[in-house]
């Protein structure tokens, strides 16, 4: 069962996290081979003041070979 984690800041609506959520699904769906509903999806906001402590931190101290992206390193 494929888990997605999204953390951003915060001041979008649930309905606008809600859309984003469906086509995060709909893309990982597609790509991965998987059926829509074996997903779930975590939308987290972090204050920008504790983004660096709470995000980007956690990011370093991962394993590299997990982390795929970061920002504008598309």
């Amino acid at each position: 069962m494929p888990h997605i984690h999204v953390k951003m800041y915060p001041g979008r609506s649930d309905e606008l996290k809600l859309v984003m959520s469906r086509a995060i699904v709909e893309a990982a769906a597609n790509t991965l081979g998987v059926r829509k509903g074996a997903f779930s999806v975590c939308v987290e906001d972090v204050e920008k003041d504790k983004w660096n402590e709470e995000v980007v931190a956690r990011c370093l101290q991962a394993k590299k070979e997990n982390v795929f992206i970061t920002p504008d390193n598309m």
